[in-house]
């Protein structure tokens, strides 16, 4: 996935792909890029980082900020602020305490206790990681040509559902009710953004929830170390019905000051 010696590659890549079809210069971009994600997915938990949640919900938004820190073999969100403003100073140590009682608890827990808690951890990742990466299987893509993405040249691709394409979970029912694009670096084959949004309307587990047009999804991601990357933002906008209820909201996640995982029993009180 590494990018190196820049310029001879470039000018070797040209001359290929002056002979290859848009198909093929296409499916090049995603194996190349999908691949990128996959090690960069895999990189994220050595990875420390403060986040960002605004959540809009029937009209009322609030905001919270965490330091997100691996404890243990899975993170722990203290938070930080509220409402964009830093918690007072006894909230600040409440919440100081609250995380060192974590750190203590992990590290005395049976190790029955730390597999189970872990492997919760795993499991909401992949559900997470599968999502994205589905959406390689589950759409036909085609080049647009190049924008400017966040001052990065970047191949522009339109993504449509693939005829045929048989989620194989109901968390992935959703890609066949969606269209969308890509911005994939040019330089780097990074996932710079996806927009998606449903199109037409996708039911899940025995048709008590229903996702509706309107919903929209927009992930970014920007260059941590080297040719790590590591997402930046996360906004959705949900327009769904769940039993007999219709639910809107709107969230909005940034991820920024990623840093090398450190032990947490020497850090939490310092942050």
């Amino acid at each position: 996935m590494k990018l190196q010696h820049a310029g001879l590659y470039f000018a070797l890549a040209f001359t290929c792909w002056a002979v290859d079809s848009p198909a093929e210069r296409t499916r090049d971009i995603i194996q190349r890029s999908v691949a990128n994600m996959n090690t960069d997915w895999a990189a994220a938990p050595q990875y420390d980082f403060t986040e960002r949640d605004s959540i809009n919900q029937n009209g009322k938004q609030t905001v919270k900020t965490y330091q997100v820190m691996m404890i243990e073999g899975s993170p722990y969100n203290k938070l930080i602020a509220l409402n964009n403003q830093p918690l007072p100073a006894a909230q600040a140590a409440e919440e100081d305490r609250k995380a060192q009682k974590e750190i203590d608890r992990r590290q005395h827990e049976s190790p029955e206790a730390k597999r189970n808690r872990v492997a919760q951890y795993q499991r909401e990742r992949h559900q997470d990681h599968e999502l994205m990466s589905e959406m390689a299987k589950a759409f036909d893509f085609s080049l647009s040509g190049e924008d400017t993405v966040d001052g990065r040249r970047c191949f522009a691709l339109n993504a449509t559902p693939k005829p045929g394409y048989q989620p194989p979970n109901r968390d992935t029912q959703v890609l066949k009710g969606m269209r969308g694009k890509l911005w994939v670096d040019a330089d780097q084959y990074q996932w710079v953004k996806v927009h998606a949004e449903v199109f037409r309307p996708v039911n899940f587990g025995l048709f008590f929830a229903r996702v509706k047009p309107g919903t929209e999804f927009t992930f970014e991601q920007k260059p941590v170390q080297g040719n790590l990357w590591l997402p930046s933002h996360f906004s959705m906008n949900l327009n769904a019905r769940v039993f007999v209820a219709s639910k809107r909201s709107h969230d909005d996640e940034t991820y920024s000051d990623y840093h090398r995982a450190t032990e947490p029993s020497k850090t939490a009180k310092a942050r």
